[in-house]
């Protein structure tokens, strides 16, 4: 398998679905009941597989945000689109030099890497190089399939 830094920077899917809740507690509770969504205190994982590489999983988040969160800013936008991407050092390099607004820097956690950036509109883009055998580590069993 390439190296993610030999990959072209690009995005390659949806890694999560973010928005804001007057209680998102309440709100996991009523797709966790009403529409059968397995939830855990940040949302739900939805589970897919790799279409070039079918052992593989890969997860998607959905998760509801306190109303007043700052997680969005500097977006006023009551969403936030997370797109799973590869080589996001280049990408976020490219997106630099053609005048794209990079919020904060790059941040590396165990399940992956993660960047910012404000799109035309206003909104703010969340980008995930993610590293998804932490998730399934995690969750194995406990995903909405």
């Amino acid at each position: 398998m390439a190296e993610s830094s030999e990959k072209e920077p690009k995005v390659i899917g949806i890694g999560g679905i973010f928005f804001k809740s007057e209680s998102p507690e309440n709100m996991r509770n009523w797709y966790s009941e009403k529409l059968g969504l397995v939830t855990n205190e940040y949302g739900s994982l939805f589970e897919f597989r790799d279409s070039d590489n079918p052992e593989q999983k890969g997860y998607l988040q959905w998760s509801p945000f306190e109303k007043n969160t700052e997680y969005f800013s500097p977006s006023d936008k009551q969403y936030m689109i997370n797109y799973r991407v590869q080589n996001i050092e280049k990408l976020i390099e490219n997106l630099r030099a053609d005048g794209v607004q990079i919020v904060g820097e790059i941040e590396t956690f165990d399940y992956g890497k993660f960047a910012h950036i404000i799109d035309p509109e206003g909104n703010k883009i969340e980008f995930w190089e993610p590293i998804d055998e932490i998730f399934t580590e995690l969750y194995e069993d406990k995903t909405t399939k």
